[in-house]
């Protein structure tokens, strides 16, 4: 791994399931490893933290390093006095991590996120694996790789998750409307994050569900994309929009029970885009940069999906669930490429025709020059 020349410490956090402890023993097979799941480690760490680190200079993967906070600090003072020590940390509760890295290992990690498989990875395995079928099942490498149900393994997640994870990260005190509030973001895929509205049907404060948004992006469940504006004369939206970090797990929370579903479903639509656009995330955090993803829309309802910022270079982007290509899809990237025509290098239409299908990133789903 490029990074891993540079810095004595990497930090991989993401969803859990992720793929994160196979990846890090497929990259470091030398390394040796411990979970801090583990109460019997845990114990054996609290005796002397630094003591045991020191034993594992020439390479360790910490698994789960949430679990015992206490670790970043040793971890700290062994990576200082031993310029050759080797650590890999892994977590799943960002907001935790983030904290502690902050706090004592600034300047000595580098931070990466893994998401769960990408379209590209999945299609290789499989070319015959519809739109819809990646669409209802998700991404989850135990939905694939063992084959779970995905009803099965998203309620499990889902279970999981509200009676544990997020614990961790904040004392949810009302954990039945916090669940409604999840499903209630399932609904509104792809639409801007109005907390007004949501607290009038909800019944609790706005404060209070900007801070359950929080806890959602902090545990890789969903995420704010926030719309794109420079110095331009147009008044520019600055509502962000809702997005789930998995598509299976936003078919999970409407209810969704097959690939047929998710074909006439309503919503559709909005989660075909939310799939490309967390594809989009996949292939940045895989190359280890950062998310560079907005949207666009004006008060003159001119709306463009994608806006991906390089610099001052920008490429934009219109996902439509579509087999064929309309002239109407192209309006709004004109519209964009108007505004921004010296810098805007790429203006594309993505959708769900399979012709030059060997040229794309994302398995089935095509970019379509204009």
């Amino acid at each position: 791994m490029r990074l891993a020349k540079y810095f004595k410490v990497l930090t991989i956090t993401g969803p859990r399931q992720s793929g994160k402890t196979t990846l890090c023993k497929k990259i470091f097979p030398q390394y040796d490893y411990i979970n801090l799941e583990d109460e019997t480690t845990r114990a054996e760490l609290e005796l002397n933290r630094k003591s045991f680190l020191e034993k594992h200079l020439a390479g360790l993967i910490i698994d789960e390093v949430q679990n015992m906070p206490e670790i970043f600090s040793a971890v700290q003072v062994v990576v200082d006095e031993n310029p050759n020590a080797h650590f890999v940390l892994t977590g799943s509760n960002n907001f935790l991590l983030m904290q502690k890295i902050t706090q004592s290992l600034a300047g000595r990690t580098a931070l990466l996120t893994l998401l769960p498989f990408s379209c590209k990875e999945l299609t290789e395995q499989d070319k015959s694996v519809s739109v819809f079928e990646m669409m209802f099942r998700g991404f989850y490498p135990a939905v694939w790789a063992d084959s779970i149900p995905p009803q099965d393994a998203y309620r499990q997640y889902f279970s999981t998750y509200i009676q544990r994870d997020i614990q961790q990260v904040m004392n949810i005190r009302h954990l039945s409307e916090f669940r409604k509030f999840v499903i209630m973001c399932a609904s509104r895929v792809g639409t801007e994050f109005n907390a007004q509205s949501m607290c009038s049907e909800l019944g609790v404060s706005i404060p209070t569900i900007q801070e359950w948004m929080n806890v959602l992006e902090a545990s890789y469940i969903a995420f704010r994309l926030p719309p794109f504006y420079r110095n331009i004369n147009k008044r520019l939206v600055k509502t962000p929009k809702i997005y789930f970090y998995d598509v299976g797990m936003v078919c999970y929370l409407l209810g969704i029970k097959s690939a047929e579903q998710v074909e006439s479903h309503p919503l559709r639509g909005q989660i075909f885009e939310n799939m490309v656009i967390s594809e989009f995330l996949k292939k940045q955090y895989n190359l280890g940069l950062d998310n560079n993803l907005f949207f666009y829309r004006d008060k003159g309802q001119h709306e463009v999906d994608i806006v991906q910022e390089d610099g001052l270079n920008l490429y934009a982007y219109e996902i439509k669930l579509s087999p064929q290509i309309h002239p109407d899809f192209y309006k709004n990237l004109r519209y964009f490429r108007s505004l921004f025509p010296d810098v805007t290098l790429l203006t594309q239409v993505i959708n769900t025709g399979k012709e030059n299908n060997n040229d794309t990133e994302i398995g089935h789903i095509n970019y379509l020059k204009i």
